[in-house]
This record gives C-alpha cells, structure tokens and sequence, in this order.
C-alpha cells in the first residue's frame, strides 16, 4: 500500500469512526446533558481513556512498530511473530495486576482526578463506580494496539483504523436499550465501554488470522528485545501523548469550574478531534513504518521527502479545519447537539471552548509527523523533553486564564502551547541537521494559509446567509443547512488553493500512482 492511499485508508475509516463516535454524542447530549451524571461519565471515561492513549496506542505503538519492522526486514516474519508474542506476554503480567489495583484504588484516584467532586458526595461516588466499570478496557485496548502494531507494521493499516468504529456503536446501543431494560443510562455507558474493547478484541485477532498471523501466549521473558522496547516505551509514553495529558489536566482544572464545565469541554474537544483523528491520526500512522524503513536503510532523500509530505497534508488539511471550527462553530455546535437538556446556553459555551481549542489543530497535526520522525530513529527521549516543557506551560497557562475565561481559558492554553510544541521539536531537529525540508512545501506552505484565510470569510458570509434555516424549528432543514455551509466552505478552499498555488487538481491521481518505494514523483505528485 502507498503512503497516500494508507492515509486515505486510515482517514476514511477514522472518519467513520468519528461520525459513529458523533452519533454517541448527540444521542448522549439529549439523555445526560450537561450535568452531574454526564460530568462523571466523562471522567470515568477520560482515566482508561488517558493510560489507552499515552501507553496502548501512545507508546507502545511508537516503540513496537519500528522494532518489529526492523526484525521483520532484517530477521524475517517468524522472528517478528516471536518478538510480537514476547511483547503480549509482558503486556499482559504487567496490564492485569495493574487494572485490578486501579479499580480497588479508584476512590484514591478518583481525589486526582477529579478533585472538584470531593464536595458532592452523590457526583464523587458516581464517578467512581462508573470508572470502576471503565477501567477493564486498558487492558483490552492494549491488547488491541499491540495486534494493530503488528498488522501495520505489515501495511494492512485497514483493521486497526476501523477498530474503534465498535466503540462507538456499542455505547450507542447502550443508550438505545438501557431505558427499555430499565437500567440507568450513565452506568449502561460505562459498562458498554468494557464490552466494546472485548469486541474490538475479537475483531483485531480475527484480522490477524486473515493475514496469516496468529499470536501463541508465552511465558513472560525479559529477552534483549523486550529490553530495548521498554526502554523506548517509558519516555515514549510522555512524547506520544502530550495532547492527553494535556486534556487531562483540562479535566481536573474543569472540575473546580461551574458544574458543566467538563461537559463543555468534553463536546468541544470531541469536535476538535475529527480533524485530529482524520489527519493527524492518519498521517502518523501512514508515516511511521514508512520512516522507519527508510531511516533503517539511511536513505535520507527518502526521509525528507516523506516528511514534506506528510507536513503538506497537515497543512493544506489542517489549517482549514481550524479556521472551520474557529469561525463556523457556533451553528456547527447548535445543529449537532442543541436538543433535549442540551440547551442554548450549553451549546454557546461548548462552541466558545471550540474556537479556543482550534487554534491548535495544525500543530497537533505538525507535532504527529514530527514526533513520527524522531520515532522512525528509536528515538523516544526528545519528544517526551519537548512534552514535559509543553504540559508545564500548558497547566500554567490555563491557571492563569482561568479566573477570567474560565473553561474557554482551559481550552485555549492548550490550543495555545501546541505551537510551542511544534517550535520545540523543529529546533531540535534543527540542531541535527533533520529538519530538511524540499522547495515545493516552503512554495506551497503560505499560499494554504491564505487559501484557508480566504474560506473563513466565506465561511462568515455564509453562517450571516444561512442562519434562518440554521436555526430552523425542523431538524433536517438545520443540518441541510449545516452541510451547504461545510460544503461550501470546503468548495472555497479547495478553489482557492488551486488559484493560489496551494495544491493542483493532478496532486489526487499523482497521490494514488506513487508508491513508497518508488521513490519523490515529479513536482505534481504528493507521494
């Protein structure tokens, strides 16, 4: 599979996923609202959510995917096989002991997590036994990210990008049956989570068959291997995951704000997350065996060019989701979750919080491929450095914001010091001589940006022309409305670029013929 069709392969099944995962929302929106119960529901939910996505698919995936694509290249497939089912059995000795000690100890977590809901005893108590039904699903989904390592690292990107669609529809169905059997819809959600991951479980391992690959338990054995993979993941686990923990300490600052601050957030970062999830997840997966092949091979010709690639993706994709958020989300959030105890105020304060997390889109994006680049080299410690500065700066920035923007304040440091992030890892790169970046992305990098600048007027006109039937009493004639605007936007853009120089109308046909081994394709192609 080429580099841009395993970007459209991992974009496109994201999507889906996020489109599930905004089906959940606004079916959750409509049940739990903006109160207590959702409050601890999204806690409950951050904590597995947390440990998933800086160790699982955080890293765990930086560190195992380039080891076994080197012991794959260089010792062959059995070899790799035997190293993937090492890994599962460290996992495992260290996972299982790990989530049985969370769920006893939840009520201490629960004081770190959540330290706001100390004073409402009903809210604390709540949130702790909703985490407690949670938690089991780290050590699923790891089971799951160790399985997806595997199956990329052999170009079969499809299975793991489409795991998380059954996440999304099983909470759905969660809400869907909860009240006919009579169960309370918080608690419902929080056991679907579990369940979800042992589905996603059985899903990735009949993928793993179908590819010819089927993982034997073994006894626990600290091998050479498995030395320097835990030696990579313990920094890897800051580096890979900065935006959580980022979020993480957004949660526990909101819960010392009003009640509904968390839900505030929660929404917008869920809508912050389709372009973060559709590009950013999609470029770093694609890019990272990619690198790593060719790092391995010390082609660095090779390594520049996919590297100005995929910073071109994050641009010509990223910039315009952020200016769409930023301007556009308002109406974006009204028509998406406006109904049932989600109401007016609700939706403006949610929206508020978008615009503030949206300055960070394209850097979150950047960060993906850079952080890519640095872990292509087994090298681990750099971004973690970068991460522990960026989470500093972030929670002092958001204390100081606070007292006069409140939740909007929390959202905006983070949308903030993702730039400070992207800063940080292009001087190091510098430094060794890394950041080599071709001529056609230093052409093409300023005429996005204006491109992107000239949608989000047209996106003003847009919301002024269109907010009757945006705000109409009839559902279908809101998102009829909602979908011209987008449509519209993404028309503006895409012509603009064009007229500018930003992207070509050959980049599509050029991106789907190229291949990673066939080497840079003239100045038209992407791949």
């Amino acid at each position: 599979m080429n580099f841009a069709r395993a970007i459209a392969t991992v974009g496109g099944l994201t999507l889906l996923s996020r489109l599930a995962g905004f089906a959940r929302d606004i079916l959750t929106a409509a049940v739990l609202g903006a109160g207590p119960v959702a409050d601890a529901f999204f806690v409950a939910l951050k904590l597995p959510n947390l440990f998933r996505r800086l160790f699982a698919e955080g890293a765990f995936g930086v560190a195992f995917v380039p080891l076994f694509a080197a012991e794959l290249q260089t010792r062959g497939r059995a070899a790799a096989i035997r190293f993937a089912e090492e890994a599962l059995a460290l996992l495992l000795t260290m996972l299982l002991p790990f989530t049985v000690a969370a769920i006893v100890a939840m009520p201490w977590l629960m004081h770190g997590l959540a330290p706001g809901f100390v004073d409402d005893p009903a809210k604390f108590g709540l949130a702790v036994d909703m985490a407690r039904l949670t938690f089991p699903y780290l050590a699923l989904v790891s089971l799951v990210a160790l399985l997806g390592g595997v199956l990329n690292a052999l170009d079969r990107f499809g299975p793991f990008a489409a795991a998380p669609i059954a996440f999304n529809l099983t909470l759905v169905a969660a809400l869907l049956i909860a009240p006919r059997l009579g169960l309370e819809p918080g608690r419902a959600m929080a056991a679907a989570v579990t369940l979800s991951g042992a589905v996603q479980v059985g899903w990735m391992a009949w993928a793993c068959r179908r590819a010819g690959v089927t993982l034997r338990l073994r006894m626990p054995r600290m091998t050479e291997g498995m030395r320097r993979l835990f030696r990579l993941i313990g920094p890897g686990a800051l580096g890979a995951g900065v935006m959580q923990i980022n979020l993480f300490v957004n949660i526990l600052l909101a819960s010392l704000l009003p009640s509904g601050s968390v839900s505030f957030l929660y929404y917008a970062d869920r809508l912050n997350q389709m372009p973060l999830g559709v590009i950013g997840i999609a470029i770093g997966t694609a890019l990272l065996p990619v690198l790593a092949r060719h790092a391995a091979a010390g082609d660095d010709r090779m390594v520049r060019h996919y590297l100005s690639r995929a910073l071109e993706f994050s641009l010509l994709l990223g910039l315009p989701a952020a200016v769409a958020l930023g301007v556009a989300g308002e109406p974006i959030v009204a028509v998406l979750f406006q109904r049932g105890a989600f109401g007016p105020a609700e939706a403006q304060a949610t929206a508020m919080a978008l615009a503030a997390y949206a300055v960070g889109i394209p850097a979150y994006v950047i960060v993906k491929s850079l952080n890519a680049a640095f872990f292509a080299r087994h090298d681990t410690t750099t971004p973690v450095r970068v991460a522990v500065v960026v989470t500093v700066a972030t929670a002092v920035l958001a204390l100081a914001l606070m007292p006069w923007l409140e939740h909007v304040g929390i959202a905006l440091s983070t949308g903030l010091t993702a730039w400070l992030d992207v800063a940080l890892l292009v001087v190091a790169m510098r430094r060794r001589g890394l950041f080599d970046l071709d001529e056609r992305l230093k052409r093409r990098a300023p005429r996005i940006a204006v491109a992107a600048a000239g949608m989000g007027a047209a996106l003003l006109l847009g919301c002024w022309l269109l907010a009757p039937w945006l705000a109409a009493p009839a559902t279908a004639v809101r998102f009829a409305a909602l979908a011209l605007l987008v449509g519209g936007g993404a028309a503006a853009f895409g012509l603009l670029a064009v007229l500018l120089g930003g992207a070509s109308v050959g980049d599509l046909k050029a991106m789907l013929k190229s291949s990673p081994s066939a080497g840079p394709r003239a100045e038209g192609g992407l791949g």
